[in-house]
C-alpha cells in the first residue's frame, strides 16, 4: 500500500478533465460550417428559383450542419464526485462508485463503461476514430481515475 500514494500523481490527471474527440470534433464542424455555407451560397446563386425554395435551400443547410454538431457534442467531464457523460442526444451523471469498469477493446467504436447496476454504457466522448493513440490515453486516464475514487471511497468498493 505506500507505493500507492506515488503512483497517483504520474498516473490520475488532474480534475476536473474533460475528455472528448478533438480531431473528429474539429471535422465535424468544420465540415458542418462548410455544408451550410454551401447550400446557403447555392440559395443566393441560383437565379430562377423563388424566395421559398431559397429557404428551403438555407433551412435544409441549418438542419443537416445541426446534425453534424450533435455529432460532435459527446464528451465526458469527470470532477471530484465522479463523471457526466455526454453523448449525442443524452447527458447521464455517474458517480465514481457506480462504475466498475472501463473498456476498449480493439475493434470498439468508443468506449464502454460496466456499471455497478449490471448494465453497460457507451461512452461516445473517447472513440479511436481519428486519434487512436489519443483515444488510448484518455481510456487509461479514465480508468485511472475510476480506480483511484474506488479506492479513495472504501464503501465503494464493498458495494
Amino acid at each position: 500500500m505506500p507505493d500507492a500514494p506515488s503512483d497517483q500523481p504520474s498516473d490520475v490527471p488532474a480534475l476536473p478533465v474533460t475528455f472528448r474527440p478533438g480531431r473528429t470534433r474539429a471535422v465535424l464542424l468544420g465540415a458542418a460550417v462548410a455544408l451550410f455555407g454551401a447550400l446557403s451560397l447555392i440559395a443566393l446563386l441560383l437565379e430562377q428559383v423563388d424566395p421559398g425554395e431559397r429557404i428551403s435551400f438555407v433551412f435544409t443547410g441549418a438542419l443537416l450542419a445541426g446534425g453534424l454538431v450533435l455529432l460532435a457534442r459527446p464528451r465526458v467531464d469527470a470532477d471530484e464526485s465522479g463523471i457526466t457523460v455526454v453523448n449525442i442526444v443524452g447527458r447521464r451523471r455517474l458517480e465514481w462508485a457506480q462504475i466498475l469498469q472501463v473498456n476498449l477493446r480493439p475493434g470498439d467504436p468508443w468506449v464502454f463503461l460496466d456499471l455497478s447496476d449490471g448494465t453497460s454504457m457507451p461512452v461516445l466522448g473517447i472513440q479511436p476514430g481519428i486519434a487512436r493513440e489519443r483515444a488510448i490515453a484518455d481510456a487509461r486516464a479514465l480508468r485511472a481515475l475510476t480506480v483511484a475514487h474506488s479506492l479513495a471511497d472504501p464503501d465503494a468498493s464493498r458495494g
